[in-house]
């Protein structure tokens, strides 16, 4: 009798526990009609949006490039392109197998515009890559000036990762 007793008192404590906590989940009651129908609804506003000013981009500082041949070229290219994809760049070496791996021919002319691409080895498995490297390369434009060269066609290999991110071969930290 005396456990009965007890595990009824227990019993009885749970149950209130259980009430108070389905009470405190219940919604609140929807508001008063009358209450709502005198608040009056603000008016939306009837002005314009501001015009959106174009993002002007900041000032780049032409650099020449003091390569004397189109593999010397290369290097000043890809830290150009580094630098305009820093946080595209795949950091450490990478994994064995690449999503794509294509070899670029860019030509770049007296001013540092890019006047053409050509793919010697497109990656055919991945075209939404071909049209990425392409737009990543037009997009840092102007390159460093070839000074000493006038005008210069340049090939870089692209280490493409599925992630979106890459390195080129030039500046590659290797494969594992």
């Amino acid at each position: 009798m005396k456990y009965f007793k007890s595990f009824r008192a227990l019993l009885n404590t749970v149950s209130v526990g259980i009430v108070a906590f389905i009470a405190s989940c219940a919604s609140t009651p929807p508001p008063d009609p009358a209450t709502t129908a005198a608040t009056p609804t603000p008016e939306p506003l009837k002005t314009a949006p501001l015009p959106l000013k174009p993002v002007q981009p900041e000032p780049v500082m032409l650099k020449a490039s003091n390569a004397d041949t189109a593999l010397a070229y290369r290097k000043d290219a890809a830290h150009h392109l580094y630098g305009h994809n820093a946080h595209r760049i795949y950091k450490g070496k990478m994994p064995p197998l690449l999503y794509a791996i294509g070899v670029l021919q860019v030509d770049v002319d007296s001013k540092g515009r890019v006047t053409g691409t050509h793919w010697m080895r497109a990656p055919s498995q991945a075209p939404e890559v071909v049209a990425e490297i392409e737009r990543t390369v037009r997009l840092a434009a102007p390159f460093p000036v070839p000074a000493r060269m006038g005008k210069v066609t340049y090939t870089d290999t692209w280490l493409w990762h599925s992630s979106g991110h890459f390195q080129l071969d030039t500046l590659t930290e290797g494969q594992l």
